[in-house]
């Protein structure tokens, strides 16, 4: 018994220590783990755009639309999902963001193209709108034929090269949504090099923040005359304007 009893005390001895250490250890075990354990400060950002889904689609060659593969990387490393394709897959694109919409895995929709993939734009925006999935963003560069608008778009940008090749998107009564056709060719740009200039990524990735993230919306270079009357003649709900082009 007596020896039984010593053992207890012995336990108890070594027992009431630990638990007085239990807590100033525990606390010491998790400064370390904040010290440690890497903090990312863009990982509120991520959350936030990771319901945003952009579709970038190339011209007829895609070595002449690199500009969209530095797009799309500075969109991943905001935490935003992007896929880059031909313009030629469109239709396939339209079935599977549509799909995800419905889903509920993406809310917001953004499309943007270069060359021939800003000219597919508007069939695309029209499928998604049958499909029951409406684009909440589209940026066309520089489309090298003449195109026009139906459908539910929350915003059509259109950058385009007056003195080159491009020209502006037109709407039809099919049409809701807010379009601006915007005029480029002033800031020295080309064909070829509108998806890759600086100035004009800039505005791009600015349009698909405000989006994703809420952010103010910025385009600086003024839209054409006509595309302002008919931006105004829109409200942002999306409704039509009182007339079209």
């Amino acid at each position: 018994m007596k020896r039984h009893g010593g053992y207890t005390g012995i336990g108890n001895w070594l027992w009431f220590p630990c638990r007085q250490w239990l807590g100033p250890i525990r606390r010491m075990a998790i400064a370390i783990l904040l010290l440690v354990l890497p903090i990312n400060a863009s990982t509120g950002n991520a959350a936030a755009g990771s319901d945003t889904h952009v579709y970038l689609l190339r011209g007829v060659l895609n070595v002449f639309s690199l500009g969209l593969d530095q797009i799309a990387a500075r969109l991943q490393q905001q935490g935003i999902t992007v896929t880059t394709a031909n313009y030629l897959s469109w239709p396939s694109l339209a079935n599977e963001a549509a799909a995800e919409y419905k889903s509920g895995r993406t809310k917001n929709i953004v499309l943007v193209g270069h060359s021939s993939g800003a000219t597919a734009l508007p069939d695309m925006v029209a499928r998604l709108d049958q499909l029951g999935a409406p684009v909440k963003l589209a940026i066309g560069l520089d489309s090298v034929f003449r195109t026009s608008l139906s459908g539910r778009v929350g915003r059509y940008i259109n950058f385009y090269v007056a003195n080159g090749n491009g020209e502006p998107v037109a709407r039809t009564k099919q049409f809701r949504g807010d379009l601006e056709n915007v005029d480029v060719g002033r800031i020295g740009v080309g064909h070829l090099t509108i998806d890759k200039n600086e100035i004009m990524q800039r505005k791009v990735i600015s349009a698909i923040d405000a989006v994703a993230f809420g952010r103010a919306k910025e385009v600086s270079m003024a839209p054409q005359t006509e595309a302002s009357a008919t931006k105004q003649g829109s409200g942002t709900d999306g409704a039509p304007a009182s007339s079209s082009r």
